[in-house]
């Protein structure tokens, strides 16, 4: 082990199985053979002093600066900045994407409601290219939009094999190569599960090819699934005439995650590669391009807390415990089994907890390869430091907690952007330089 100014202590090693990793051996799937590497556990701070390149949205003024509901934003590679922009809450089908340069002027802007190809009936995922191609998943098509560089509609690609097994919900990451999307439940944590227990056996990433109409799909990574709930479990029970239905009727087989559940991480590096973590340690998988196997995990010695009485008390206080609480209301008014008007759904049941709380909240990558991973805070659902390693497992530094928000989405030369609401929840997109350290 080599300790210098420049670069923190890295510990290498290969091992067969790694079910230990991180000391968690009850959260972390099991691995085939792979190069591990332990980066230190002391953090060196980083400056987020970034310099400020320019800023779009404000409260009144011309119609292409004036956002709606922002969400997502991307860049292609002549640092043209894309700001999907729904007018409004998602799924409205006036969605629409502005263009501006890299020096902020509005270029073009483009994208309508209708039913017709080319047109948005229910808007749901969105990409940018870095040839500047637009993927637009569409509920209302059963389809991604493929948009070319200059904002014209191009095809609709559909799985070869129908969708079966791809969702247009699900979040839409570019192949830096082009031509596919990868896709995945990338950063759930606690959603519904509906469906057989029987029928999710991991959590898989797959790339489609966006290059024709018919799609191939190809799965590149299996993350692990942690276990769910009992049918029922979590649920609120359903009275009709006095009468308590029976969970399985109701319900059938369908089952809740349980809340604080390890997320599943995402990201793509500039050769196509996957990163990803799948557990409540701080583990990050890295992929080949040309493979789907694990070749690399970087950890650093930072382990789950276990979910005490006090931590349930702050979850069930918490925003997140009221939010869940309406997708299981939904969940329960969308069960199998109709029910009549005279029905009275319970109090819902405290949420079943996952057993640790995971260290990692957030994942992302720049355009040069640099890993950015967001630790938890020190508050329950806080946002904690920003760690920025490399594919091949070197320490870059931690930008403190508090410092700098994640970016919501990176570019070329350096190039981030950041979407920050003000109190009247109108949206403004901020494009800043990072510092080549951390590109």
């Amino acid at each position: 082990m080599t300790i210098n100014g420049s670069r923190p202590a890295t510990v290498r090693t290969t091992t067969a199985v790694l079910a230990l990793l991180a000391g968690t051996a009850t959260t972390t799937a099991p691995l085939s053979a792979q190069e591990t590497v332990q980066l230190t556990g002391q953090d060196r701070p980083l400056d987020a002093g970034f310099e400020e390149v320019f800023r779009v949205g404000v409260i009144d003024g011309e119609s292409w600066e004036m956002f709606g509901w922002v969400q997502t934003v991307g860049f292609d590679e002549h640092g043209n900045l894309y700001v999907f922009d729904g007018a409004g809450d998602p799924f409205n089908p006036n969605m629409r994407i502005v263009v501006f340069d890299r020096s902020g002027t509005f270029v073009r802007e483009f994208g309508s409601a209708g039913e017709g190809p080319g047109e948005f009936t229910m808007p749901t995922r969105y990409a940018v290219m870095r040839d500047g191609t637009t993927i637009v998943g569409d509920m209302g098509h059963r389809a991604y939009q493929v948009f070319d560089p200059a904002g014209s509609f191009v095809r609709m690609a559909r799985p070869a094999r129908g969708l079966g097994g791809v969702s247009l919900l699900a979040t839409i990451l570019p192949d830096p190569r082009g031509g596919a999307i990868f896709t995945g439940d990338f950063g759930v944590s606690g959603g519904i599960g509906a469906g057989s227990r029987g029928q999710a056996t991991s959590r898989p990433v797959t790339r489609l090819d966006v290059s024709s109409e018919a799609m191939e799909i190809d799965t590149v990574v299996a993350g692990w699934l942690p276990p769910r709930a009992e049918p029922g479990e979590g649920l609120p029970e359903v009275k009709v005439g006095g009468r308590t239905l029976d969970p399985a009727s109701l319900y059938g087989d369908r089952t809740l995650p349980y809340a604080l559940e390890p997320p599943l991480l995402v990201a793509v590096l500039p050769d196509g590669a996957v990163v990803y973590s799948d557990s409540s340690a701080y583990a990050l998988k890295v992929t080949r391009s040309d493979a789907k196997q694990v070749v690399r995990v970087i950890t650093r010695p930072f382990h789950p807390e276990p979910v005490t009485s006090a931590i349930r008390e702050e979850f069930n206080r918490g925003e997140e415990a009221s939010r869940l609480s309406a997708m299981r209301q939904g969940m329960a008014m969308g069960a199998s089994l109709a029910v009549s008007d005279d029905a009275v759904v319970s109090d819902m049941p405290e949420l079943p907890l996952y057993p640790e709380v995971p260290v990692l909240r957030a994942l992302s990558t720049t355009w040069e390869g640099r890993i950015w991973v967001a630790r938890r805070g020190e508050e329950l659902e806080g946002d904690g430091p920003i760690d920025v390693v490399t594919a091949d497992g070197r320490y870059v530094g931690t930008f403190p907690a508090g410092t700098t928000e994640m970016p919501d989405a990176f570019g070329p030369n350096g190039l981030a952007a950041f979407i920050e609401l003000d109190e009247f929840d109108v949206a403004t997109v901020v494009v800043r330089r990072l510092p080549a350290t951390v590109r």
